[in-house]
């Protein structure tokens, strides 16, 4: 009966833990260049002492879904989205160097460059700040100009170059903030074969329908689990009943 149980109790465990992946993802249906998160359940033995008559359901991640998203177009002149393969710099919490493919980009009082999640973007330099300016293009490089307050309609200042990388997608994972890293931690060089789309935005690449009959699937699978729980406690106490009239 504790195996019956047993494999009841993590059936419903590791459905919670597909429905709250997959309810991350669908929170984030609506966030700029967001790449969802895959799983798969899959079947494995108790490991340690004792006779290996157990296994359990277990909820493993796969990997994340680098397919692009689809591409809106703005106009916003701090707008652009990667062309294909690539990723912006950007500067984590802990001031580390971290990819992003959100080009949703805006300047702080201070002049400062930030995406749409106020992470700090990078330039060839380091962190790129853009004075004050009449009219900004970036280029297909990734290259900031900028015509300041006063001067002639055909004066153009190069203030910077968005930092662009190209890693390989086998060595980068996410970490809890949403930013990607490389596996051992190590700085990707810019890459010059990266190109953008000024005036546009990478969606999000989640499928919403997918999800939402993602959900009802976790959710049903759960409340099995749940069912199943319960015919245990029945079996369990019919069983009780059954000894107390054989005795």
């Amino acid at each position: 009966m504790d195996r019956f149980l047993y494999l009841a109790m993590n059936g419903a465990k590791n459905a919670l833990h597909a429905q709250q992946t997959n309810a991350n993802n669908l929170a984030n249906a609506s966030t700029v260049g967001f790449k969802s998160q895959l799983d798969h359940f899959q079947s494995q033995a108790v490991y340690g002492p004792g006779h290996a008559t157990r296994a359990y359901a277990s909820d493993e991640t796969a990997g994340i879904d680098f397919k692009h998203g689809p591409v809106m177009t703005t106009g916003r002149e701090l707008d652009v989205t990667i062309n294909g393969d690539g990723w912006f710099a950007v500067q984590a919490e802990d001031g580390s160097q971290a990819y992003s493919r959100r080009g949703d980009f805006r300047t702080d009082p201070t002049g400062l460059l930030l995406n749409g999640a106020n992470q700090i973007v990078m330039g060839e330099g380091g962190p790129i700040t853009i004075p004050d300016f009449e009219s900004l293009v970036i280029g297909r490089d990734g290259t900031i100009s900028i015509r300041a307050k006063g001067q002639a309609a055909n004066t153009l200042v190069v203030v910077d170059r968005l930092k662009m990388v190209k890693p390989q997608q086998n060595n980068l994972e996410r970490g809890n903030d949403g930013l990607f890293r490389t596996k051992d931690g190590s700085e990707v060089p810019l890459d010059a074969t990266v190109t953008i789309t000024n005036g546009a935005l990478e969606a999000s690449n989640v499928n919403t329908v997918d999800a939402m009959v993602k959900m009802m699937e976790y959710a049903r699978f759960y409340e099995t689990q749940v069912k199943l729980m319960s015919v245990a406690e029945e079996n369990d106490a019919s069983s009780a009943r059954l000894m107390r009239l054989s005795g």
